[in-house]
């Protein structure tokens, strides 16, 4: 378990995380978002002890990281973004000399560098130098890394950053899988990735925090109304007198016109009422042909630019 109380950071007079707590239980993949200069880098490198907070305390699997720093960081794998390797090692020399460096135990090192190799999907470029390796291989590497020592807990910044799109599919899948045993802090700029991925959510901004939620809940939090797409053909213009027949609608908003001469509009809802079956039977009665109709779903970045911009102001 990670336990964050009340921590603050200071440089001379600008705050960069004012007063936060959390906690993240054992076992659960957490996503720590926030905008550029919003405290997470912050947050992240007091949790795994790379800077001390100015006031407050991190108590990781029950060891203060101020106070005990040693038995902390053990419980520790980090892997920062811009995957720092040694580019002249093979993959194998590279996760063999983060061992030694961990103090794995001499008599168990070459077995468990053979399981972390396997684990990240390594085995077949262990002898490649890193330089001559792909990005997303190199990421594997630097996850590999973290993984050396069996730590409890994996701090993972940006682990997707600069990849392409089968890479960043078998990272998350790798993300996924190493969940199962570990406890997971992620950053990540890819909303949709976190969502992908996380069970929870900690929204920082401004060096405060502003949502501790699932995915899930964040997105139905922000999702005040049942808001409808249409696509029509109205070529009399008569959804404009739609909005006085159904006393729910706010507005009709014009989204787009097609080429093959319909139009998109949103319908928005003054409540929580799907209008839906309503909007059917009002259109159909002013001969406005539907072609398409569905519910606007909120995403985590629909809920996270809310969040932020409701904390701004």
């Amino acid at each position: 378990m990670i336990e964050v109380k009340n921590i603050t950071k200071k440089y001379g007079s600008t705050v960069a995380v004012d007063n936060i707590s959390f906690q993240i239980k054992d076992g659960e993949i957490i996503g720590l978002l926030g905008p550029n200069g919003a405290g997470k880098s912050t947050t992240m490198n007091m949790i795994t002890g790379y800077i001390e907070p100015t006031t407050g305390e991190i108590i990781i699997e029950g060891y203060n990281i101020s106070k005990k720093p040693q038995k902390a960081k053990e419980q520790i794998g980090y892997m920062p973004e811009g995957v720092p390797l040694y580019s002249d090692l093979t993959v194998k020399e590279f996760v063999t000399y983060m061992s030694e460096l961990k103090k794995v135990n001499r008599k168990e090192r070459k077995e468990k560098v053979e399981k972390i190799i396997e684990e990240t999907g390594l085995k077949n470029v262990e002898k490649k130098l890193i330089r001559n390796l792909s990005r997303g291989y190199k990421q594997r590497v630097s996850m590999a890394g973290a993984l050396v020592g069996e730590p409890k807990i994996l701090i993972l910044d940006e682990p997707t950053v600069g990849l392409d799109p089968k890479q960043i599919t078998e990272i998350r899948q790798l993300i996924k899988d190493l969940g199962k045993t570990h406890t997971i802090i992620l950053s990540s700029h890819i909303l949709s990735e976190v969502s992908q991925i996380c069970n929870k959510v900690i929204i920082i901004n401004k060096g405060k925090i502003i949502a501790i939620d699932t995915p899930e809940n964040l997105e139905k939090k922000v999702n005040e109304n049942n808001n409808v797409y249409v696509t029509v053909e109205d070529t009399d213009n008569k959804i404009e007198s739609i909005k006085e027949k159904i006393s729910e609608i706010k507005e009709i908003k014009l989204i787009k016109e097609n080429e093959d001469k319909t139009k998109q509009y949103i319908i928005e809802t003054e409540n929580n009422t799907d209008l839906r079956k309503i909007i059917f039977k009002e259109f159909a009665k002013e001969n406005i042909t539907i072609f398409e109709m569905k519910q606007a779903n909120t995403t985590l970045e629909d809920a996270f630019m809310k969040l932020i911009e409701g904390g701004e102001k």
